[in-house]
């Protein structure tokens, strides 16, 4: 090898990054749109921040686990940043920023890649999208209500079955830990132990209290009370039997009750909701109720976190700003909604492809390209050096373009095209003048 060679690995994609075909770009701008529509129905406005923010925004917000994933590395200016981690924190800088701009209550969604550090596996990457509505400047329980709401229609809109949302609170998971007589000291590591629940059983969760520090029988209490199962007014009844004269605890048992009538009024199904003691979130910032949606039947799992942060803005600005938001995982979705078949998704925008028999009717083809197109059509033509009829139905084949029109001199010289439709082999021969309005009633009956 000579001096100043240099040897290059083959071509691969970044571990935990993804390139995407056409046909999965074309089902995430789908779910995309079908979510932009849910949210905007409910009037909440897009907004965008950068990818990089100055490490100082991201740092201290997301708890020991959170920190540890966050991208951070410093310039060419030697300022320290970070990649943005999820869509909340930077909202908050956004909110402190344009603070004076903004008209409260502030509402809004970001849809969005967010970048963390984690071990790569199935479901989970080092880029991913999330989709986001929040409510900022508002403590009323309505607004938890209707990000949860809006979440409802989300998932029915994308055709996910059986979503099911877990709702706690953070300061109800304060009161069990003080109840059950564990040290404020153990608190956070106690709320991570019960998110856990799901995975490791109640057996896993009372050894993880215990190596944390908690007495056994401070662990059975903790674990008599995430117990409680039943409809929310019951559960909420014998909660605060349990916590009665913990303030704290009961004020948050009234917002819980709060948000579970409200949700009624927004017109929830019951089915669609529950409330979960066990439930925790892992955000350091989440300060009243959480959320989680779920889809047990298929076994699909957890589809997007939701929580209360009252003081995360106040971080910024030096003062409380209250906010609550919803977040949905579009990856999560796309795997969910591919896998099960619930939004049938073509393999190109093609709707048609032109052909030329012969190179004296290119000039034909490209007209008759640019009338489809201005009814609304999505139309190629073939970009190719020669003309071959039989070459450019194999390039619509290979495309899975689902019709094609055929300009030959036969057709021109009797006045008329001939659309093939390229799933079935059947064609027809139709009049120049109507060849619009066919192709548009065939691609529409055609449609899922």
């Amino acid at each position: 090898m000579s001096d100043g060679a240099q040897t290059h690995r083959p071509p691969q994609v970044l571990r935990g990054m993804r390139d995407f075909t056409p046909r999965q770009m074309l089902l995430r701008q789908r779910v995309i749109d079908i979510l932009r529509g849910v949210f905007e129905r409910y009037g909440f406005d897009p907004i965008d921040t950068p990818l990089l923010e100055y490490y100082e925004v991201l740092a201290g917000k997301y708890g020991e686990e959170g920190e540890k994933l966050l991208y951070r590395f410093v310039d060419h200016g030697g300022r320290e940043v970070g990649l943005r981690y999820d869509l909340t924190v930077p909202l908050a800088r956004y909110v402190a920023v344009h603070r004076a701009e903004l008209t409260f209550p502030f509402k809004r969604y970001h849809i969005g890649p967010v970048f963390r550090a984690e071990r790569p596996q199935r479901g989970r990457y080092r880029q991913f999208w999330q989709c986001d509505v929040d409510v900022v400047g508002t403590r009323s329980m309505l607004a938890d209500a209707e990000v949860l709401s809006v979440w409802i229609d989300a998932l029915s809109a994308l055709g996910v079955p059986n979503a099911v949302i877990h709702i706690n609170h953070r300061r109800l998971l304060e009161g069990l830990a003080r109840r059950a007589g564990v040290p404020a000291t153990l608190a956070l590591g106690v709320y991570r132990a019960i998110d856990k629940l799901e995975k490791i059983g109640e057996e896993g969760v009372r050894e993880e209290l215990i190596r944390l520090g908690v007495e056994s029988k401070a662990a059975e209490r903790v674990l008599e009370l995430i117990r409680l199962r039943g409809e929310p007014a019951e559960v909420i009844a014998a909660a605060r039997r349990a916590l009665a004269g913990d303030d704290a605890a009961v004020e948050a048992l009234d917002e819980l009750a709060e948000l579970f009538q409200s949700l009624e009024a927004f017109g929830a199904p019951p089915g669609r909701y529950l409330l979960d003691l066990s439930l925790a979130r892992g955000l350091d910032y989440y300060t009243g109720p959480v959320a989680e949606v779920v889809v047990r039947e298929p076994a699909l799992g957890s589809l997007g976190g939701a929580g209360r942060y009252d003081h995360l803005i106040g971080m910024f600005l030096g003062e409380d700003i209250p906010a609550t938001g919803a977040s949905l995982g579009l990856e999560r979705l796309v795997e969910v909604i591919d896998e099960h078949g619930l939004l049938p998704t073509p393999e190109t925008v093609t709707e048609v492809i032109v052909v030329a028999v012969e190179e004296a009717q290119r000039r034909e083809v490209l007209r008759l390209a640019r009338e489809l197109r201005d009814g609304g059509i999505s139309v190629e033509t073939y970009l190719g050096e020669r003309i071959d009829l039989r070459r450019q139905l194999h390039y619509a084949h290979r495309k899975a373009i689902p019709l094609a029109v055929i300009v030959g001199p036969d057709e021109l010289a009797a006045g008329v095209l001939t659309l093939r439709d390229l799933r079935s082999g059947d064609q027809e021969r139709l009049p120049r003048a109507v060849a619009v309005r066919t192709v548009q009633e065939r691609l529409t009956a055609g449609r899922p």
